[in-house]
C-alpha cells in the first residue's frame, strides 16, 4: 500500500537512511529538518498518511509536534522515535498523542511493519468516513464499491431489459435473490408479479403441484383448484432459487414447461399458457453437476443463457464495512434508537474475518452489535467470538523474477555498509547511528571478512 510519509529528523544522515528504507518499500517520502517545518507542511493542503518524528529537534521537538497535530490533524498517525528506550519516554509519547513509539537504532524489520500498520489504519479510517457518508450505490440493493460488485451492477443493467433467461451463481448468503429482484425491477415486466420459489425447501412430491398448479379433486386434499407459480408469474418474472436441488424427474418437467411455454395443472386435460421470464440461481457448480449426471444438460443450456457470478463477501474488501454501516443504520431506525457508528478496531475485525455465511452472516453480526451496544459506538467485545477471535490470514510473499531475496545476515551487512558509506567511513559515527559500540561494529566487519581499519575516527574517539 503506497503512502505519502513525512519524516521530521534533524540528523541529515539518519533522515536519508529513513528515506531510503521507506522509499524501498514503495512509499513517497518527504523529509523536514525540524518540527516546525514539519508542522507547517502537515497543516497545509498537502496530503500525508503518516509522520515519523524524532524527539530531539530544534524549534519544535517531536513531543510538542505530536501535541500540535493531535489538535489540528487528529486523524494522522504519528510514530515517535527516541534514542532512549524508557517507560517514561513511551508514556510521554503516548500522552502527546503518538500512535506508536520506536527506539533507535531504527531497524527496517521493526520500522516497516509499524509504518504499514499506520498506513492501513489511516486508509481504514478514511474509508469508514466514506462508508458513513456514502449514499446507496443502487436502489436495487446491490451495494458496494468493489470492482466485482460494480461488474455485477453493470451486467444487471445491461441484461435487465431483455427477456433472456439468467442463471445467478454464488455461495449461500451472497444475495442471489437481490440480483433476481434487481433484474425484475429494471425490466419492462417491473409492474407485473415477481414470484420466487426455493426449490430446496420443497419436497420432491410437491414441486409439480407448486409450479404447475392443480384442479379440484386432483388428489385427496385438492378441495379447490389452484394455479401454479408459472401462471401466477404471468407477465412478470419467476425466480427458481437453488434450482440444482430439483430431482431429475422434476427437472424434465421443468424443461418441458420452458420449451413449450405452457403448463398442465395436475388432474387437468388441458394446457395453460404463461408468459414469464425465468431466472434461476444456485450455489452449486452446474457444469460439474451436469458432468456427474445430477443435472440435465439440456435444462442447463436453457437456464444458462446469461450467467451472473456473485463474489463471496470475503473478496469484497471495504464493501464489508459499507454493508455493516448500512445494516446498522437500518437496525437503529427500526428500533427507534440513536445512530451507532463502527469504530476502526471493529471495522478491522470485520475486514479480517472470512464470512462463510456471507452477507447474511454479516447482517446477523450487526444485529447482535446493535442489541448489545451501550454507547454511541459498537464495541469489539460485543462481536461474536468467531469474528472477534479470528486471526487474519497473513499474506504469502510473491517474488518477482527480477527481485532478489537475501538472508537477514546479508540484509544486515548491506545496511551496515550503507551507514558506513553515508558517514564517510567514520566508524564512531556509524556505530552511533547503528546504536552499537565500535567493538561490536568491528566484530561484525571481521565476521564478514571486511577490513576494520578506521578513517576519520581520530585519537580520543573512544575505545
Amino acid at each position: 500500500m503506497r503512502a505519502r510519509i513525512a519524516i521530521a529528523e534533524d540528523d541529515a544522515i539518519q533522515a536519508q537512511l529513513l528515506q531510503e528504507v521507506l522509499a524501498a518499500d514503495h512509499h513517497e517520502v518527504v523529509t523536514f529538518a525540524d518540527g516546525q517545518a514539519a508542522l507547517e507542511a502537515l497543516e497545509g493542503p498537502g496530503r500525508f498518511d503518516v509522520l515519523v518524528t524524532d524527539v530531539g529537534m530544534p524549534r519544535l521537538d517531536g513531543l510538542r509536534l505530536c501535541e500540535a497535530l493531535r489538535a489540528s490533524r487528529p486523524d494522522l498517525p504519528v510514530i515517535v522515535v527516541t534514542a532512549e528506550a524508557s517507560v517514561d519516554n513511551a508514556v510521554a509519547a503516548l500522552r502527546a498523542g503518538a500512535w506508536d513509539f520506536l527506539t533507535k537504532p531504527l531497524e527496517p524489520a521493526l520500522l516497516l511493519p509499524c509504518v504499514r500498520r499506520a498506513v492501513e489504519r489511516q486508509q481504514l479510517a478514511r474509508e469508514l468516513r466514506e462508508a458513513t457518508s456514502a449514499r446507496p450505490a443502487s436502489e436495487s440493493g446491490l451495494f458496494g464499491q468493489s470492482d466485482a460488485m460494480r461488474t455485477v451492477r453493470e451486467l444487471v443493467m445491461r441484461v435487465a431489459p431483455s427477456g433472456a433467461s439468467v442463471l445467478v451463481h454464488g455461495e449461500t448468503g451472497t444475495g442471489k435473490e437481490l440480483v433476481a429482484r434487481a433484474l425484475h425491477a429494471q425490466s419492462p415486466r417491473a409492474r407485473h408479479p415477481f414470484v420466487a420459489i426455493n426449490c430446496a425447501a420443497l419436497p420432491a412430491s410437491l414441486v409439480e403441484s407448486e409450479l404447475f398448479g392443480f384442479v379440484k379433486g386432483a388428489f385427496t386434499d385438492a378441495r379447490a383448484a389452484r394455479q401454479g407459480l408459472f401462471v401466477e408469474a404471468d407477465g412478470g418474472t419467476l425466480f427458481l432459487d437453488e434450482v440444482a436441488e430439483l430431482t431429475l424427474d422434476n427437472q424434465a418437467k421443468l424443461l418441458r414447461a420452458l420449451q413449450e411455454r405452457t403448463v398442465r395443472p395436475l388432474g387437468s386435460n388441458s394446457e395453460v399458457a404463461f408468459d414469464a421470464r425465468i431466472l434461476a440461481a444456485t450455489h452449486r457448480d452446474l457444469e460439474a453437476e451436469v458432468e456427474a449426471g445430477r443435472f440435465r444438460q439440456d435444462l442447463f443450456y436453457r437456464l444458462n443463457v446469461i450467467r451472473i457470478d456473485l463474489p463471496p463477501l470475503r473478496e469484497r474488501g471495504i464493501d464489508i464495512v459499507h454493508l455493516a454501516t448500512r445494516f446498522l443504520a437500518t437496525v437503529c431506525e427500526r428500533d427507534r434508537r440513536a445512530a451507532l457508528t463502527v469504530p476502526p478496531d471493529v471495522a478491522q475485525k470485520l475486514l479480517g474475518y472470512s464470512w462463510p455465511g456471507n452477507v447474511r452472516e454479516l447482517e446477523n453480526c450487526v444485529e447482535r452489535l446493535a442489541a448489545l451496544a451501550r454507547g454511541p459506538e459498537v464495541t469489539l467485545a460485543d462481536l461474536p467470538d468467531a469474528v472477534r477471535l479470528h486471526e487474519r490470514e497473513r499474506f504469502t510473499m510473491q517474488v518477482d523474477a527480477a527481485e532478489e531475496v537475501v538472508t537477514l545476515e546479508e540484509l544486515e551487512k548491506r545496511y551496515v555498509l550503507r551507514v558506513l558509506q553515508l558517514s564517510k567511513d567514520n566508524r564512531s559515527r556509524a556505530a552511533q547511528l547503528l546504536g552499537i559500540d565500535r567493538r561490536t561494529l568491528y566484530r561484525r566487519l571481521e565476521g564478514w571478512g571486511l577490513p576494520t581499519e578506521r578513517s576519520g575516527d581520530g585519537p580520543g574517539a573512544g575505545p
